[in-house]
């Protein structure tokens, strides 16, 4: 569903370089499941960039994104204020996550993959299951849905790389602490970067238990055509936009695919540089 001019109703800083965007778009937040994403444009010359849904509220008729400062769109869409108005957002794309009542679910996120993670573990939990989530960052400052996730987590544990909250490591070592325990688990779902998602998805295979991650793989058109944000599962080629963003987590390539993620990694740094010589 595409129209046009979309109000950012709310906006919020989380954490360093980190925003929320509440935007009023009635006809998205009607149709959306957990899983899903959305394309956005902020301008008529703006790039297309996929970013996942971390709220709806049909009665409201509003979507929330969560989006990092990584690039020049990112920081493009950072610089927006409420009231403004972004120009084209196309969704709900992707395959909503196959989500079901089957007992205890490990919900593990990392850095801004706590965003799409808090839709997944909230349905989890109201279809049932016991919710355990895991959460890392880098420090304690980049925390955020802090209360959300505790809100339907049975269980929840933070980790810091610097050890300023929670368990001093990554949150893949709480993954392998979890399963070490014994507590019995039945899926594992696993959003953030691809280097935490492949470690996590080795230790839980091991443990031969059901892993589903979420890409969020380089993307153009978002319906299947261009083949820009293919990923290899298993032994077949598959698109993230229309296949995705979920998959197995232990078929995944993830060397392939970070290696893919790198491509226009030169364009992006001179493109991003052009745009803070002009408005920084």
């Amino acid at each position: 569903m595409k129209t046009k001019h979309f109000k950012i109703v709310e906006k919020q800083d989380l954490a360093p370089q980190i925003k929320l965007f509440r935007i009023k778009a009635p006809l998205i937040s009607s149709k959306f499941q957990a899983g899903q994403f959305v394309v956005i444009r902020i301008n008529e010359k703006g790039e297309r960039i996929p970013l996942t849904v971390a709220e709806s509220n049909p009665k409201e008729g509003t979507i929330t994104i969560v989006v990092q400062e990584v690039g020049k769109t990112t920081l493009k869409l950072a610089r927006m204020k409420e009231g403004e108005t972004i120009e084209d957002l196309l969704g709900p794309l992707g395959i909503p996550s196959p989500i079901e009542k089957i007992g205890t679910v490990l919900c593990v996120g990392g850095g801004v993959g706590v965003a799409p993670l808090y839709p997944e573990a909230k349905r989890y939990k109201e279809v049932g299951n016991k919710v355990i989530s895991l959460i890392g960052a880098r420090n304690r400052n980049l925390f955020f849905f802090t209360d959300k996730m505790e809100a339907v987590s049975d269980e929840i544990r933070y980790s810091t790389d610097d050890g300023s909250f929670g368990h001093h490591g990554f949150v893949t070592d709480l993954v392998k602490q979890i399963l070490e325990s014994g507590v019995g688990v039945d899926e594992a779902v696993v959003i953030g970067p691809l280097p935490m998602m492949k470690r996590a998805s080795e230790i839980t295979k091991k443990y031969n238990l059901k892993t589903r991650v979420s890409l969020n793989s380089i993307m153009v058109d978002a319906t299947g055509m261009c083949g820009c944000c293919r990923v290899t599962v298993g032994d077949k080629v598959k698109f993230t936009c229309v296949d995705g963003p979920g998959f197995d987590g232990h078929l995944v390539d993830f060397d392939e695919l970070m290696l893919r993620q790198k491509r226009f990694e030169k364009e992006e740094k001179i493109a991003l540089k052009n745009w803070e010589s002009k408005h920084c």
